[in-house]
């Protein structure tokens, strides 16, 4: 068998007919007729718009408007509306998950959405075909027509803006407004009132302007806590030392009760002495949470303390009346008891007063702790010097 040597390989030219590559170039060439007709069929079209986007609507401080360049603007207008809703949906998410700088991202929100709309109005204006150089003397009239008639929009959306850079009050915060008796988390600061939701989701929207001119208590300002005062009452003779130590054990166990500093500690104070017994009040600092909510937290408290009392056998007073009677029936002591049926011979004569058991005043090492605060603060006086006999 002999080898076939030198043997080139096959290539696809081989088995191509001559003249097939001359016809696909001559296809080529050669116009399609359906394109020709198409832009045959389009061209009055296309003239009627460009004579359309030229068309002159009205004249307005030197600048012709065209509908071409109205369109433009409205379409600008239309996605700066899309951008800003879009970036500030994000970032107020970006915001619920995120559990720090909430502050710094709600800012951050509100001026990228006033951003990106007052952007697209200044480019909506040129695209339109205004001059924006000069608007400038029609910018002024129109300031001052908008400051009249719309002066109370100005201000609020102006107020808004101070509330978000001022940060006395901001989103998150408790605040309680006591003329309206409004209490409640601030939710939003928008451009012309906040919302302010209540512990019933009861939705508030108070002016702008009505938190910067009037009086707001902020509960939770800068993420800090406060000192609520929750009173109660327990029956005269009743063990003052017993009842602290029960109450402030129980305020103590409670879950909504901050850990003890030395500044922030759980106290009881005896405030006055009632019409039917001691009044007491606990001192104590609950935690951010709970401060948000003072009608269930007060509500608690107390219950807890009720709990408390019972526990340690302490008598809770009622209303009530004694009614000492001198003399009856021109008789005392116990004839008069005596001619009433109320019986015989003396009266069991009192028990000896037992010695009074020392007990922790939690107000008065309240008030020394301030008092020698205060005198190291305060400089010691100097000694005038001695005048001289002559």
């Amino acid at each position: 068998m002999q080898e076939v040597s030198g043997s080139t390989p096959l290539s696809s030219t081989s088995f191509q007919k001559p003249g097939c590559e001359s016809s696909r170039a001559s296809l080529h060439l050669e116009p399609e007729p359906f394109a020709t007709r198409l832009a045959f069929m389009t061209s009055p079209i296309q003239t009627g718009l460009e004579t359309l986007d030229e068309t002159q609507i009205v004249r307005v401080a030197g600048a012709s408007i065209t509908v071409g360049g109205l369109v433009s603007a409205l379409v600008i207008l239309l996605i700066a509306l899309i951008a800003s809703r879009l970036v500030t949906r994000a970032l107020r998410r970006v915001r619920e998950r995120s559990e720090r700088s909430r502050q710094a991202l709600y800012l951050l929100e509100r001026l990228s959405g006033y951003a990106i709309i007052i952007i697209g109005v200044m480019t909506a204006l040129s695209a339109a075909g205004f001059n924006i150089a000069s608007l400038a003397v029609f910018a002024g009239a129109l300031g001052i027509g908008v400051g009249l008639g719309l002066q109370g929009v100005v201000k609020e959306f102006v107020s808004g803006i101070f509330l978000i850079f001022d940060r006395m009050v901001s989103v998150g915060d408790y605040i309680e407004i006591s003329d309206i008796e409004v209490r409640g988390a601030i939710m939003e600061i928008g451009p012309r009132a906040t919302r302010i939701r209540t512990n019933d989701n009861v939705n508030v929207v108070i002016p702008n302007s009505r938190l910067i001119e009037q009086p707001v208590i902020n509960w939770t300002l800068k993420g800090d806590t406060r000192r609520i005062h929750i009173p109660f009452s327990v029956a005269y003779g009743s063990d003052r030392g017993k009842v602290r130590d029960a109450v402030l054990a129980a305020a103590r166990g409670s879950p909504f009760t901050l850990p003890e500093t030395e500044a922030r500690k759980s106290q009881v104070w005896l405030t006055a002495f009632g019409e039917s017994g001691l009044d007491f009040e606990l001192l104590v600092w609950p935690t951010r949470e709970a401060v948000k909510r003072p009608a269930a937290m007060n509500a608690a408290y107390t219950w807890l303390i009720a709990d408390a009392l019972e526990a340690a056998c302490v008598e809770v007073p009622f209303p009530q009346t004694d009614l000492r009677i001198r003399s009856a029936f021109g008789l005392e002591g116990d004839e008069a008891l005596q001619r009433l049926g109320y019986g015989k011979g003396q009266t069991p004569p009192h028990p000896a007063p037992q010695p009074p058991r020392p007990t922790a005043n939690d107000a008065a090492d309240d008030l020394m702790a301030e008092t020698a605060d205060e005198i190291a603060l305060e400089p010691e006086p100097r000694t005038p010097p001695e005048r001289g006999a002559g």
